[in-house]
Parts: C-alpha cells; sequence; structure tokens
C-alpha cells in the first residue's frame, strides 16, 4: 500500500506541472508546447508498440476510434484550455477551478447511481463554491480593468478545461469498467497516438516566426519542457497510476487526485517567486477540504457488502490521462 500512496501522488505530482510548464517556455506558446508535448507522447507510445505487449490488440474498431478521440479531444483539448487559463489568469485560478473535477464526476455519478445521500455533499459543496469564489474575488480586486477581464478569460479556459475533463472521465470510465475493458497500457498507447494526431491540427497555431529572434538557451528550455511533459507528463505519469490504481483501494486512489491541485499551486507559486496570499491559502483549503468531504461521503457504502460505482469511475477515469 506504501508503494501505492507514493506512486499515486507522483502521479499528481507530474500532472501538476500542466499549471506552470506554459509559462515557462516563454516566448514560446501553449500551441508550440502542446504540439511538441503530444508529438512526444505519442512517438513513444508508437515506438513501445514494438512490443506485442504495448500493441491494442483485440481491441474492437469502434473503440479504437473512441480510444483516438478520446486522446485527441481529451488530451490536447484539455492541454490547451489548461495552458490558456494559467496564461492569462495565474497560479491560483486554475488549479482551483479544474481541482474540483473528483467531487463533479462523484456528483453525476450520484445523479445515476444515488450512491451517497445528498445531505452528505451539501457542505462540501457550499465549500468549494466559497473557496473558489474567495480566490477569485481577491485576484481580481487587486488588478486593473484589463488584467480582470483576462483573468475573467483564464476563468473560462478552465472551465472549459474542467468540463472537457468530466466528459472524459464519464466515457473512459465506462470503457475501462465495460468486461471487455482494454489493458491500461494498450488503452494509454492508443490514446497517446490519438493525442500525437490531435496535435498536428495545431501545427497552423505554431510559431514559426520565431526563427530569427529566440537564443539557443531558449530552444533549449522549449525542447526539455516538451520532453518532460510528453515523457514524465504524460506518459509516465499514467503508468505510476496504473500501479497507484493496482496496489491501492479504489476509494483512497480516487481520494489522491486531489494532490493534484497542491502541486498545481506549489509549482505556480514557485515560478512566482511568492507566498500565496491570505486569500489564496484560505480559499484553496477551503476548496481541498471541500474535495476530500465529498470524495469521503461516496466512501461510505450503503451495506457492508456493497461498492461504490462512482468510486469505479472517480478513480478509472484518470487512469490513462
Amino acid at each position: 500500500m506504501l508503494l501505492g500512496i507514493i506512486a499515486g501522488l507522483t502521479t499528481c505530482a507530474l500532472w501538476g506541472l500542466t499549471f506552470v510548464a506554459p509559462r515557462a517556455i516563454a516566448p514560446f506558446t501553449a500551441w508550440d508546447l502542446a504540439i511538441a508535448r503530444y508529438g512526444i507522447f505519442g512517438s513513444a507510445c508508437l515506438l513501445l508498440m514494438i512490443d506485442r505487449r504495448f500493441r491494442p490488440t483485440g481491441i474492437a474498431p469502434s473503440r479504437l476510434l473512441v480510444g483516438l478521440l478520446l486522446g485527441g479531444a481529451g488530451y490536447v483539448g484539455y492541454f490547451v484550455s489548461a495552458a490558456f487559463a494559467v496564461q492569462l489568469a495565474g497560479a491560483a485560478v486554475p488549479p482551483v477551478i479544474i481541482g474540483t473535477m473528483p467531487v463533479f464526476l462523484a456528483t453525476i455519478a450520484n445523479f445515476r447511481d444515488r450512491s451517497a445521500p445528498w445531505r452528505a455533499l451539501v457542505m462540501p459543496l457550499t465549500m468549494i463554491v466559497i473557496g473558489v469564489a474567495i480566490v477569485n474575488v481577491a485576484t481580481i480586486g487587486v488588478v486593473d480593468l484589463a488584467a480582470t477581464a483576462s483573468i475573467m478569460l483564464g476563468v473560462l479556459a478552465s472551465s472549459v478545461a474542467l468540463v472537457i475533463w468530466i466528459i472524459y472521465g464519464l466515457v473512459n470510465a465506462a470503457v475501462m469498467r465495460s468486461p471487455d475493458a482494454p489493458d491500461g497500457l494498450q488503452w494509454t498507447g492508443l490514446q497517446g497516438v490519438g493525442a500525437a494526431i490531435g496535435s498536428l491540427l495545431l501545427l497552423p497555431l505554431a510559431s514559426f516566426d520565431l526563427t530569427d529572434t529566440i537564443s539557443g538557451s531558449e530552444v533549449l528550455r522549449f525542447v526539455g519542457w516538451a520532453l518532460v511533459m510528453g515523457l514524465a507528463g504524460s506518459w509516465l505519469a499514467t503508468w505510476f497510476w496504473v500501479v497507484a490504481s493496482r496496489r491501492l483501494p479504489l476509494a483512497l486512489a480516487a481520494q489522491l487526485i486531489v494532490a493534484e491541485t497542491v502541486f498545481g499551486f506549489a509549482y505556480g507559486f514557485m515560478f512566482e517567486e511568492r507566498l500565496p496570499s491570505s486569500a489564496e491559502t484560505i480559499g484553496a483549503t477551503m476548496q481541498l477540504v471541500g474535495v476530500c468531504m465529498a470524495t469521503a461521503a461516496f466512501n461510505k457504502p450503503r451495506s457492508s457488502n456493497q461498492s461504490l460505482p462512482c468510486l469505479d469511475e472517480s478513480a478509472h477515469s484518470r487512469v490513462a490521462r
């Protein structure tokens, strides 16, 4: 179990890099990073498929298409939305909004399965809403009108990223919970190929005009971040999550996702070389406590021999991230 916990926290630490990488590669853009990251991710998956164990064999053609679409729309769509959210709104707002994803998935599952009493969710969801409001109001209150407009666009981009991952999580969970669910690493490889194909659609948006204005150190920094995000932030993070989900109870594995928000905050404030303000600390703490409370509400089975389907969805929805 200790190894599983370490693997799960490592996954969240790698996922949290998404909240700082777009600003670390300037003057390159989020489009450039998405193209490079997912191109590397897809190339690594194709190389691994030289080994028969990594090939998505025996998967129905319709499911192959679903896997490719999840990779293209889920990976690329989410990353671009999150990247622009960070560039527009800074380090605090995007992790707070996107970090509510486990709760929204659990809530949607509860509408369908009635796995937890709604009265158990009122307090945590209220804390989440108040926490998000505190961070946003505090951030917007100290900037001028032009910056306020940028932050509001960042909030919108964060919300788009949240919706993309909710849809991705629900579809991916349905596949992973099916009787003929594909192997986790094979499914990840298929989505990696889909992500690489999706990134090709962004090529017209690449910064080809930077060739005469960038320095060698900036190029090296960009290549380094692209390798980190493609190999560590995508493929390696998925492998660690497979280890965690195999060694931990699903309820515990699902709750570890909350750590992604913590790492996202830490990386963002380290990049900005500052400590969080009082409002950011209070708002983020309320949001994290709310997420933990909401997840805990789904950790109480209605009978001793009954498991919670929503926990399967919450944990498995991130297996192929």
